[in-house]
């Protein structure tokens, strides 16, 4: 007599269900994989908890001594002991910004070109080879601005900037300095060189991320090409633009070599001129830490450090704010 399930009817089950030895092991090896995954999420955020104290504690002899008067001081002297780190700081989210200022459009204009734009047989050389200049050492981009970039700052652009706008009230103290290309605008534009690669990579991926079929609806109802990056590509894509932005902001704020070369490495801040030299609590680090004896020394360049860290967490926290925000506006919208 033949069972039901043999004759293919139509409630009948011809699935043949797996050994009893291979499930079992499919479900050991299942959670093993999860267990694995955990220990590695545990694992980084144990890590960054032990950097966060090893900071504290390094730090802890400057904190007490200095507190938040550490932050307005311009004081460094390491012979009486007495640190403020305002210039350091002043110098890293000067530099910082600039950077943002020149890198974000020329990205944007990057990204734009290779996904609308670029002719196909372009697209790849030159993604390729703006891609290549984020492999290029730091210490490179340094000695380049220092020896090459530097000189050329100081004549064609410092020099004619202090003879245009000698005496005037805001300018011309904007523009002054030893006309040397060494200072806070020479580090910032060498960082924007050095942070453009990735933020035009990540707004070139996000760009292509974009359903043709959207843009080519657009392009159908008479829309130009920049509406359609406007109206279509970046509201779609405004996520990962602002995280590749983010990248770069990061790139620039840890960069120490690029920086130590071409920013002065001044510990003191006269004038708030674009070519005067300062420093940065990165070059800070780089230049005096190895030196440093044990005391409020290197507490106090530990609190850079721990302050350089605290940055770094306001600028990843203000970025998930403002994606958070978009999406609540997104869905209010819709």
């Amino acid at each position: 007599m033949l069972r039901p399930e043999t004759l293919g009817g139509r409630g009948s089950d011809t699935s043949v269900p797996p050994p009893a030895g291979r499930a079992r092991t499919g479900a050991v090896i299942d959670r093993l994989f999860g267990w694995t995954a955990r220990l590695a999420a545990l694992l980084t955020l144990g890590l960054l908890a032990g950097i966060l104290v090893s900071l504290l504690i390094g730090a802890w002899p400057a904190v007490t001594k200095y507190g938040v008067g550490f932050f307005t001081s311009s004081v460094w002297d390491p012979v009486s002991e007495n640190f403020g780190g305002a210039v350091m700081i002043y110098g890293t989210l000067a530099t910082s910004l600039i950077a943002l200022v020149i890198a974000v459009p020329v990205s944007f204009g990057i990204a734009l070109f290779l996904t609308e734009l670029s002719p196909a047989w372009l697209k790849r050389p030159l993604g390729t080879a703006i891609e290549l200049l984020a492999a290029v050492p730091s210490i490179v981009y340094g000695m380049w601005g220092l020896l090459v970039f530097g000189p050329i700052l100081a004549t064609w652009v410092q020099q004619p900037l202090q003879s245009a706008f000698a005496g005037v009230p805001v300018l011309g103290p904007l523009f002054s300095g030893p006309p040397v290309g060494i200072g806070i605008l020479s580090a910032g534009i060498i960082l924007a060189i050095m942070i453009i690669p990735f933020i035009a990579a990540v707004m070139r991926d996000v760009f292509e991320v974009t359903p043709a079929m959207l843009k080519e609806s657009a392009y159908a109802l008479g829309s130009t090409t920049w509406e359609v990056v406007y109206r279509v590509v970046l509201p779609y894509t405004k996520s990962g633009v602002i995280g590749g932005i983010m990248l770069g902001l990061g790139r620039a704020l840890g960069e120490t070599m690029a920086v130590t070369f071409v920013i002065g490495n001044f510990n003191q801040l006269d004038t708030l001129s674009l070519f005067a030299p300062a420093n940065s609590i990165t070059s800070a680090l780089a230049n005096e830490f190895a030196e440093a004896g044990d005391g409020m020394h290197q507490a106090a360049l530990i609190y850079l450090g721990l302050v350089l860290f605290f940055i770094t967490f306001v600028v990843l926290s203000f970025s998930k704010l403002l994606l958070a925000r978009l999406r609540r506006n997104e869905g209010a919208a819709a």
